[in-house]
């Protein structure tokens, strides 16, 4: 060793540490023989603890402050020395500092699928993914259990074991506690305490402690989320019966307007909305079709049948219907259709009122008149 590696040991007496890389968790002090002046001064800064290692032994742990290095400050280095009062040799000592803030944002996952018991759909398996941090809490024990003797020791450096713990106490959670995959994600919070409440005893022995854990995902397999959007879709659907009709109702309406102003279109358009409803009507869920009837004995074709109108009616600013003249009939007798009631039928010119349709009138002209008044 030259003579200024021995003056620059013998005379530097500022130690601390300041770090950049946001991603270091143990830094060892760097002296020349690990030589440390008796009297120097020891700057521990907030989110920092340093951790003095003497021939193998951990001696004295340091939090946040400023320190002058003396027996009175060091008691566990003064034991392990034998030093007297009078001692004022430097001595040899290994200083670790120890970042104690929190690492944030730190990724986890199952790199596999797990398998659970639904209650609805049985066995699945799930996927999930989110974050958490994690901070040191007895710079000692993680020197010790996890450090040793690394000079600079980062976080990728012990993430991949955290992961790991957390992927094996998150399939013991989530297998157990017994939630439906569909409130699954109204539940992650409650899910990700559970989480970190497991994991806790575990890290603990490292030094460590979880502050946050997040599940911010559970997914299903592709298959079973493509069931699942079959299902919401029939869901959606409800009734086949109304779905039918309301599917005959759009073609009606369709085929009515591709007719423009002319009557005909219109009542053909009416005509093909009609029996497109009944055909999907008889066909039941599954499309089967009944039998033709067959065919006519003579060769003479029948009269095809009349072609009949439905109505629209506007009531309290809505449109409603359609409906068929029989269905209007029933609305008179009951009330809900008056003379001056708002209709309308395809290839009609706007809104007329019910007693103005000659096709109408008829439904009120057989009407009973209004009873009597009482006593005449």
């Amino acid at each position: 060793m030259s003579i200024f590696d021995f003056l620059s040991g013998q005379f530097i007496d500022v130690i601390h540490w300041t770090d950049d890389t946001r991603d270091t968790m143990v830094w060892r002090f760097e002296r020349q023989g690990h030589e440390i002046k008796y009297g120097a001064k020891l700057t521990v800064r907030e989110g920092q603890s340093a951790v003095f290692v003497h021939e193998g032994q951990l001696a004295d742990v340091f939090t946040p402050g400023l320190y002058m290095l003396e027996t009175n400050n060091m008691p566990i280095m003064t034991s392990l020395q034998h030093w007297d009062h009078g001692f004022r040799s430097p001595f040899k000592s290994e200083i670790y500092f120890v970042n104690t803030t929190r690492f944030n944002n730190l990724k986890w996952g199952t790199k596999n699928p797990i398998m659970l018991r639904d209650p609805e759909f049985g066995p699945v398996r799930i996927r999930a993914f989110g974050t958490y941090s994690v901070r040191v809490v007895d710079p000692a024990r993680f020197l010790s259990e996890i450090v040793g003797t690394d000079g600079e020791f980062t976080m990728d450096e012990i993430s991949f074991q955290i992961r790991n713990i957390i992927v094996q106490e998150f399939s013991r959670v989530i297998a157990g506690a017994g939630i439906p995959v569909l409130d699954m994600a109204a539940n992650t919070a409650e899910l990700g305490k559970g989480v970190a409440t497991a994991i806790s005893e575990t890290i603990a022995g490292y030094g460590l402690s979880l502050p946050e854990l997040y599940i911010e995902n559970i997914s299903l397999p592709p298959a079973v989320e493509t069931a699942l959007d079959k299902r919401t879709s029939m869901g959606l659907v409800g009734d086949l019966g109304k779905f039918t009709q309301y599917s005959a109702a759009e073609a009606m309406t369709a085929a009515g307007k591709a007719g423009g102003d002319s009557g005909m279109g219109a009542g053909l358009g009416a005509g093909m909305g009609m029996a497109m409803g009944a055909q999907m009507a008889q066909a039941g869920p599954w499309g089967a079709r009944p039998a033709p009837a067959p065919a006519a004995a003579t060769p003479v074709a029948p009269p095809p049948p009349p072609v009949e109108h439905v109505w629209h009616i506007a009531e309290g600013g809505q449109t409603k219907g359609p409906f068929s003249k029989a269905d209007l009939g029933r609305m008179a007798a009951e009330g809900g259709l008056t003379r001056q009631t708002h209709v309308w039928t395809p290839g009609q010119d706007g809104w007329m009122r019910a007693e103005d349709v000659t096709e109408l009138a008829q439904l009120f002209t057989i009407l009973p008149p209004p009873p009597p008044p009482p006593g005449a």
